[in-house]
């Protein structure tokens, strides 16, 4: 993310630099009247190559996603040199003192203030110190050169025409300190954001590890709801038909081998929980006798996809207790499974009473409600969930999730 920004700031700063550019023309065309010839040739060779170099940069670099890393060493570090160029220009070409007093030598803290916003505490700390090198050997330059007039009192300079050794001091000191400023700036940006990255990661481990922890209480919530309403079942049978409670007993053993070997998986393959279900369907089919038919509709490829574990058995236990049981006809229930598009399709229908006979007047009960949240925390909006009366009659449970054959599990959680 802080990339990203530095990267957007070295845009906007290339925009800036063309503009300044174009006021810095317009003041030299403005003062050109008033300079010599050999000022106002500087002026202008100075203003051709940071122009060519800055539109150079645009239509080279600026097509591309991200810029190359070293221009925003390279801008600056351009940047100082141009401005000390054109004071040493100045200097020898008409005198070292209008050179050191003349108020480009601000622009050395422009440069140096806009550091931190696209460079690292490094470029900007070799910058920095880049201008304050630069500032120090052209004083020096001009000091040997014997050119520079020294006073050491500052009215005395001004009204002379010297320069006086305190203000270069304090220019030196102000330089040294506005590096050190802007080297801070960038430094305490990496840490801010280094910290800030430190905390979306931890806050991302815990929202997953929640996640994790709600997803394992809803599915151990739908045990104990499956083992009593099979329990209940079984036992309306033991006292009139005591050999069918007998063979669901054995079913509801193999029933629970099934169910209860994946607990700690979140998602299982279709076709385990396809056996799960038709383990159950078997000990319905022996209490219900010929008023329960099964439909099964599977493609062989959908068999493959991973599903959420015990999504399928509390759908089906609905649609045979509020669909086929209320009614004293015959019933049938139906389990479609298709892959298309990398979407895994599933539906669960039957032709009971539907919504508004069965005295279930939403249906929204721990099967119904715990799918839901399940699927929703699992897959988040990249899934589709519907549940609702068929215009034929009966109800329609319709999911649609990303085909997938391996058991997702978000990075850095650990196994349910």
């Amino acid at each position: 993310m802080l990339l990203l920004e530095r990267d957007r700031a070295e845009r906007l700063l290339h925009a800036v630099r063309i503009v300044v550019l174009a006021l810095l023309g317009g003041a030299a065309l403005a003062y050109s009247p008033t300079l010599p010839r050999s000022l106002n040739r500087v002026n202008v060779i100075l203003l051709l190559i940071m122009l060519a170099w800055t539109l150079g940069q645009r239509r080279l670099f600026f097509h591309r996603h991200t810029l190359p890393a070293w221009l925003s060493l390279a801008n600056p570090v351009v940047d100082i040199t141009a401005v000390t160029t054109l004071l040493a220009a100045y200097g020898f070409a008409y005198s070292p003192a209008l050179a050191l007093d003349t108020p480009i030598v601000a622009a050395y803290f422009v440069i140096i203030a806009a550091l931190p916003v696209a460079s690292t505490a490094t470029k900007a700390a070799a910058v920095s110190g880049l201008a304050l090198v630069e500032y120090l050997l052209l004083t020096g330059v001009f000091l040997a050169s014997g050119r520079l007039v020294t006073v050491l009192s500052p009215v005395a300079a001004n009204a002379s025409g010297a320069v006086s050794p305190l203000d270069e001091g304090a220019k030196v000191l102000l330089l040294a300190c506005a590096g050190a400023v802007a080297t801070y700036a960038a430094h305490w940006q990496e840490r801010l954001s280094q910290r800030i990255a430190l905390a979306a990661r931890e806050s991302e481990a815990l929202q997953e590890r929640l996640e994790q922890a709600q997803l394992r209480a809803l599915r151990l919530q739908l045990q104990p709801h499956f083992l009593f309403n099979a329990l209940n079942t079984i036992t309306a049978l033991v006292h009139h038909d005591p050999g069918s409670a007998e063979r669901m007993v054995t079913g509801l053993s193999e029933l629970l081998r099934v169910s209860l070997a994946p607990a700690g998986e979140q998602e299982v393959r279709l076709d385990r929980e396809v056996e799960l279900v038709r383990h159950y369907l078997h000990i319905q089919q022996v209490r219900f006798a010929d008023r329960l038919t099964v439909s099964y509709d599977i493609d062989e490829d959908a068999m493959e996809g991973m599903v959420p574990s015990l999504l399928l058995q509390p759908l089906v236990e609905n649609a045979v207790l509020h669909g086929i049981a209320p009614r004293s006809a015959a019933g049938c229930v139906s389990i479609v499974a298709r892959r298309r598009d990398g979407v895994l399709v599933i539906e669960i229908s039957d032709d009971g009473v539907g919504q508004s006979r069965s005295g279930f007047p939403t249906r929204e009960g721990v099967g119904l409600g715990n799918a839901r949240a399940r699927l929703r925390s699992l897959y988040g909006d990249d899934h589709r969930f519907e549940a609702g009366p068929r215009t034929e009659g009966g109800f329609l449970v319709s999911i649609e999730i990303p085909f997938h054959s391996v058991a997702r599990r978000p990075e850095g959680a650990a196994p349910a």
